[in-house]
């Protein structure tokens, strides 16, 4: 069965017939949105003028890249004498250094904000200076809007939360803000504006960067069906049980599954993700060859995993600088005779900083003979937003050191130095290049860059070497790195001590060993962490996500898009060319100049919804039954999955009607006809082998249950834990194959079941024998109507598909095999829901109830039987 994202898809709009050449500019729209108010999406499209005349867009033969992220990688200082604007290139932003893994002819273009104000009066010439020299186009964020997009959602709510933080008190962190949120959204909404005025939805790749911008995805999606977009988030993904507790959750999961490609850094954020999708939208995902891909209303979302690297080729650039050499020669002198251990931190509540020094006293409690030789250098990097939360680490942080520094210090020693940022890269390189060992204690990171920077700077250059009097076998450099196991760049470095920074103890042994380990163990840990940092650096990352980009892209113009639903739950379903929707009247005229139709409903999400509590069929299902099976022409069959008794007992007011019961094992024409079995011989001793299996795992599953057919035992874990559930399914399977591979069935696994079934048993050998058996009997049909809901209903379309092509066979004129939903089908057609196909079904009957009524084919078919 298909996932349940693919059913009761409504209001359909279908813009595959837009003019694609033009590339739209959309004015923005100033002020908060709401996500409530869908009319702002109107009042942007109806700004959209009829062809931007950007330089940008002026060649759009050219292959570019767009990269949006919440900063461009710009530099803003104002001349305090023209009071001018100054801008430079950020040669540090890792959105500029991503270039590098694209090919040399491709243009990139940056989206992003300023880390300045600008004055309105003075935006739209900035804005041209940016583009015409840098490739950069700015979004101008109003004050009110910017402290509450960024400092408020996204810095106060957001991130803490994404590091498993809630706000279980006031005072514990901020809780949802609705005006917040507004803000999160209508700033996304201005960074689509400014991607919708520079792109060219045919041709450009659009790379989306990090939490700041995670609805932006749904804004272009909506714009632009076609667009090939990506996004990696370059901080953590919680578990399921932290991101639910979002009042948004379904919102952003949605946004971003308007995606083409979603980056995460280590496999536990792309598995928490993937929980989430299956938990709160019902998302299954699957691995084929490799890649990981979700299913979304016929598009496939890839999923990538990879981590960030550095840019290998400006730290070796700093290392040579001499101002970097000079200064690692300085503090070699100051700190002679010392130790070095050094730690390079934000200052924010997560980097856990005051741990780590609790770690160095207890480093210094346990080995006095440490006293005065080891020094903890910790570099404060400032933090990126404000509040008392910040304030609050900092005191502590120097609250914790005073204290260490007033029992274990002495003149000329500090066992804590804290140097306060910001800090230049090349004092950075300075201090990594002299230090013996580098501690990054993080309680929660995304990925933390400082381990793989401290690996590169240690392997030291010859200018670097002869500063730090290094020579001959000294020259082979060395080092240690202590690693939170929270962090995402951990399970990256094979070769580093993984230590729990809660524990206080553990670190401070782990600090021992780094300071005890043997030479030539530092040099071999090096020489492992040096391999996979400069193999594995940012313009490898680069080039392997816009290649994986371009791969899930390749299929765009090969389906049909349409964008559905409203606001935040915009998405798009991609179906197949010839897919459309049946047609009542055109399927009424079929039906009229035909005389010999096969028509085959399923039951469970075709005749009755699958919510339904009670699966009785209504008076009205009975009705229309009976009016089909009353035309003599008409052979009417229900081929459902369910067993033979409940059937039976609620069809039994259609004396004509034919059912053909658990996925077509056994089939009667009419009432009082005699159940027919597909099967020749029955041999059930498989279900004595399977069964006990089952039984022990509906023990072992709390939710599951076993039901029991004649022909087949199903196990399903719909009411069980979706993650426990979908994991005890994959054993299960696992597990039956094995102890029945040399008996005549067929284990399989669908949605939420795993079901053992003899083989050959299927809707589509239904099908089959249905249509031969009236080819048999001289009434070859020419009219045939099969529809169904889920996946085993496609053996049915995919059996039928094969009849018409099959030039053994009589030609069918008329041939209508519909699927229930607008999703990814064998079916030809589809109807959106159980009610239409009620009325699809009434508008037969009461084209048949017009008719004259012609008694031969019912005498003739009954006589034969």
């Amino acid at each position: 069965m298909l996932s349940r994202s693919c059913f009761n898809l409504l209001n359909l709009e279908d813009y595959s017939c837009v003019d694609r050449t033009r590339i739209p500019r959309v004015v923005t729209v100033p002020g908060i949105l709401s996500e409530f108010d869908g009319s702002y999406y109107d009042e942007v499209d109806d700004k959209i003028s009829e062809i931007a005349q950007s330089d940008v867009v002026s060649s759009v033969s050219q292959e570019r890249r767009i990269i949006v992220a919440n900063q461009l990688p710009i530099k803003t200082s104002c001349d305090p004498e023209t009071r001018k604007w100054c801008f430079e290139l950020d040669e540090d932003a890792l959105v500029l250094q991503l270039k590098d893994g694209f090919p040399a002819e491709v243009e990139v273009i940056y989206v992003g904000c300023l880390k300045a104000e600008i004055a309105p009066s003075e935006q739209e010439e900035v804005a041209q200076l940016l583009l015409d020299k840098f490739r950069c186009v700015p979004t101008f964020l109003p004050l009110e809007l910017l402290n509450k997009f960024y400092h408020g959602f996204c810095k106060h709510y957001l991130w803490p939360l994404f590091h498993y933080m809630l706000p279980v008190t006031p005072n514990h962190g901020v809780r949802f803000d609705r005006a917040m949120w507004q803000a999160y959204v209508s700033a996304n909404k201005i960074f689509a504006d400014k991607v919708m005025e520079v792109i060219n939805p045919d041709e450009d790749y659009v790379w989306i960067h990090d939490y700041h911008l995670m609805v932006l995805p749904t804004f272009l999606r909506r714009r632009f069906q076609r667009v090939r977009l990506g996004f990696f988030l370059h901080s953590l993904f919680p578990s399921s049980e932290i991101y639910r507790t979002l009042p948004v959750r379904e919102e952003i999961l949605r946004a971003l599954l308007n995606c083409d490609l979603i980056g995460f850094q280590t496999f536990d954020y792309a598995r928490h993700f993937l929980s989430c999708c299956s938990r709160m939208l019902g998302l299954d995902y699957q691995s084929k060859r490799g890649y990981i891909g979700l299913d979304y209303y016929g598009r496939t979302v890839s999923i990538k995993i990879l981590p960030v690297g550095i840019h290998m080729g400006q730290l070796e650039y700093v290392k040579s600088l001499p101002d970097t050499t000079k200064k690692a020669q300085e503090l070699k002198e100051k700190y002679e005779g010392k130790i070095v251990m050094l730690g390079v931190d934000d200052t924010d509540m997560f980097k856990g900083i005051s741990l780590k020094f609790l770690a160095m006293g207890q480093l210094l409690e346990e080995h006095p003979q440490f006293r005065g030789i080891v020094v903890l250098v910790q570099i404060m990097n400032p933090a990126r937003s404000s509040g008392n939360d910040i304030q609050e680490v900092q005191n502590e942080i120097n609250k914790v050191a005073g204290e260490i520094n007033q029992k274990y210090g002495k003149p000329g020693y500090e066992p804590i130095v804290c140097v306060n940022g910001p800090v230049t890269t090349q004092d950075k390189v300075a201090y990594q290049a002299i230090s013996e060992c580098c501690v990054v204690n993080a309680v929660r990171d995304g990925m933390n860059l400082v381990p793989y920077k401290y690996t590169v700077s240690r392997q030291g250059s010859p200018d670097m070497d002869k500063a730090l009097g290094l020579y001959g076998s000294e020259t082979h450099r060395k080092s240690v790195i202590i690693v939170s196991e929270f962090i995402g760049c951990s399970p990256s470095l094979s070769g580093a001590i993984r230590v729990n920074p809660w524990n206080i103890d553990c670190v401070a042994d782990a600090m021992n060993l780094a300071i005890t380990m043997p030479e030539a163990e530092k040099q071999m840990r090096h020489e492992k962490h040096y391999k996979y940092v400069s193999s594995h650096d940012v313009s490898y990352w680069a080039r392997s996500f816009d290649q994986d980009l371009e791969r899930a892209c390749r299929e765009h113009y090969f389906k049909r898009c349409w964008g559905i639903g409203f606001g935040l739950g915009f998405r798009v379903v991609a179906l197949g060319p010839n897919f459309r929707k049946l047609s009542v009247e055109h399927i009424v005229a079929s039906y009229n100049k035909t005389n010999s139709r096969l028509i085959l409903l399923d039951y469970d999400g075709t005749m009755t919804p699958q919510g339904q509590v009670d699966k009785t069929p209504s008076n009205e299902v009975i009705s229309v039954l009976n009016g089909l099976c009353s035309d003599p022409n008409n052979v009417v069959f229900i081929v459902s999955g369910r067993g033979k008794d409940s059937l039976s007992k609620w069809f039994s007011p259609c004396e004509r009607l034919g059912l053909s019961v658990e996925h077509g094992y056994l089939t009667r024409w009419t009432k009082h006809s005699p159940w027919e079995s597909c099967m020749l011989a029955i041999d059930a001793d498989w279900q004595k082998i399977a069964l006990p299996v089952m039984e022990h795992y509906t023990e072992a599953t709390d939710g599951s249950f076993i039901e029991q057919k004649e022909s087949a035992i199903v196990w399903h874990h719909q009411e069980a834990d979706p993650d426990f559930g979908a994991w005890q399914a994959k054993e299960l399977l696992d597990h039956l194959e094995n102890v029945l591979a040399n008996e005549p069935v067929v284990v399989k696994r669908g949605q939420h079941i795993v079901e053992v079934k003899p083989q050959g048993v299927s809707k589509g050998v239904v099908v089959e024998s249905l249509i031969s058996n009236m080819q048999r009997r001289g009434k070859s049909p020419d009219f045939v109507l099969c529809i169904g809901d889920d996946r085993s209903d496609e053996d049915m379309f995919e059996s039928i598909a094969s009849s018409v092509v099959n030039p053994s066979l009589p030609a069918i004129a008329e041939v209508f095999a519909c699927t229930v939903g607008q999703k990814p089908s064998m079916a030809k057609y589809y109807l959106d829901d159980t009610i239409e196909v009620m009325k699809m079904l009434q508008g037969l009957a009461a084209a048949s109830s017009q008719k004259p009524k012609s008694t031969h084919f019912q005498v003739s078919f009954e006589g034969s039987l």
